[in-house]
């Protein structure tokens, strides 16, 4: 997929988020260097977090990933923490990794889910974001699913699996 082959609302939703991905100055060339599984992935996360009125906490970019998990770590603005703690569609409960210094977890959605994890440091705050296949709010079997497939098989669903997921 090209830059040019995408929308004009996505060309414009990306518009500046890019610059700087892997070395590049501007957000087509950033976008035209990603492989196919990175940008799926970031189509698929972007369109979701639009969904959720969260796109515009994404200040930039910093890495994507399609395999091996669906994913992108980035700066954001600093109103994302407290959109996510207000918001009743996501639980910081169960949500951090032990290298982290928090994270949220969506709830309502069986399938496809986000997961935000934050560490702070140096001053700074990083973001990555990634999907769970398995929401373990979902219900008992979720839950069941996402520690099976996710936690002990270490299985991590890719760009076509989240795709048909949502």
């Amino acid at each position: 997929m090209r830059w040019q082959e995408l929308t004009e609302l996505e060309r414009t939703l990306l518009e500046r988020k890019l610059e700087g991905l892997f070395g590049h100055e501007r957000d087509e060339s950033a976008f035209n260097s990603l492989a196919q599984d990175k940008q799926q992935a970031l189509l698929l996360l972007m369109h979701r977090f639009r969904e959720l009125k969260l796109w515009d906490a994404v200040r930039r970019i910093e890495n994507v990933y399609g395999e091996g998990g669906v994913g992108m770590s980035f700066q954001a603005w600093p109103v994302l923490l407290s959109e996510l703690k207000r918001r009743d569609n996501f639980t910081a409960l169960f949500a951090n990794h032990k290298d982290n210094t928090g994270g949220f977890l969506e709830r309502g959605k069986k399938r496809a889910s986000l997961h935000f994890l934050y560490i702070d440091e140096a001053g700074a705050r990083r973001w990555a974001v990634h999907f769970d296949l398995y929401n373990p709010w979902a219900s008992p079997l979720n839950a069941w699913r996402h520690l099976l497939h996710e936690k002990i098989r270490g299985e991590t669903p890719d760009w076509k699996a989240i795709g048909a997921s949502l």
